[in-house]
């Protein structure tokens, strides 16, 4: 797909973060987007952002934990919008997880498993089976991270398990879209190279009762890439980061490449990723990775 002029673009997470600028960026080359999102006012503001720019946006609130809150989005996308033709499962949080691995709380792993990855899940659920009777081309882009899918970073492993999770899945729905020989392009997004800019530190802003946070649960103390800048440069370490429209325009050049790995990584990480992959196959301790 080269032209995204007049395609529907759905996107979950739409209102923030990677979402939202994937939603400038697509409006930009001429799509048409259907933003979802929890947060019912940032969802607002960024419809308004959208078309106070001319986009044709629509809006609609989403909770990705919920496979009918889901189906009603797609209801919405191929029934009145005119069918779909890229849908961005982008939805996540962060667990916000600190401390040893066996304090953490039930509702911490519930909670981030139940948007990381249910939350995909319950999308493809809702949109793939729409996709592929539709009969013509469209793209699928699964929001990964390298956190998870290639690296395990020790004080985030929720968010980590999660992600490796979703990858497994977005490469098992890749094997069998190539297999049946769908018109249906699935792609796996990978935000960088360096950390993203986005309020996923700040994710308890959106965190529902039924996964609130024990009032004792150990702190991490950062709400943004700006804490954890300043978290690292204590310890005498910079941290580079990503604005999201770099991740959208990046996404974009994936999609018209027809490439399955969207994957910025700096070379840094590169070289962690490596590492990691010769520990597997030289059967050596794995290295523990940094994010600084």
């Amino acid at each position: 797909m080269q032209d995204f002029a007049d395609r529907l673009a759905v996107i979950t997470g739409g209102a923030s973060g990677v979402g939202r600028s994937l939603a400038f960026a697509l409006s930009e080359a001429g799509a048409r987007v259907l933003i979802a999102d929890v947060d019912a006012d940032a969802l607002a503001q960024t419809r308004d952002a959208l078309q106070a720019r001319g986009a044709r946006a629509e809006a609609r609130e989403c909770d990705v934990t919920d496979p009918a809150s889901l189906e009603a989005l797609a209801a919405l996308a191929f029934d009145e919008l005119g069918g779909a033709h890229l849908v961005f499962a982008n939805a996540g949080i962060g667990a916000g997880e600190a401390g040893p691995l066996w304090g953490y709380a039930d509702s911490d792993w519930k909670w981030c498993f139940e948007v990381n990855f249910w939350g995909v899940v319950h999308t493809i659920n809702a949109f793939m089976p729409r996709l592929v009777d539709q009969g013509s081309e469209a793209h699928f882009v699964v929001t990964g991270s390298a956190n998870g899918a290639f690296l395990v970073f020790p004080d985030q492993p929720i968010y980590s398990a999660t992600k490796a999770a979703v990858q497994a899945v977005a490469e098992a729905l890749y094997h069998q879209t190539v297999r049946a020989q769908s018109p249906v392009r699935v792609h796996a997004l990978f935000p960088g190279p360096h950390v993203v800019e986005t309020g996923i530190f700040n994710s308890g802003r959106v965190r529902p009762d039924r996964f609130a946070k024990p009032a004792d649960a150990p702190d991490t103390g950062i709400r943004s890439s700006d804490d954890l800048r300043r978290m690292l440069e204590a310890f005498g370490m910079q941290l580079e980061t990503t604005h999201p429209d770099e991740v959208a325009r990046t996404a974009l050049d994936g999609i018209r490449e027809g490439r399955f790995w969207i994957l910025p990584l700096n070379p840094d990480a590169e070289a962690q990723v490596r590492a990691r992959m010769d520990s597997i196959l030289d059967r050596t301790d794995p290295p523990i990775p940094s994010i600084g």
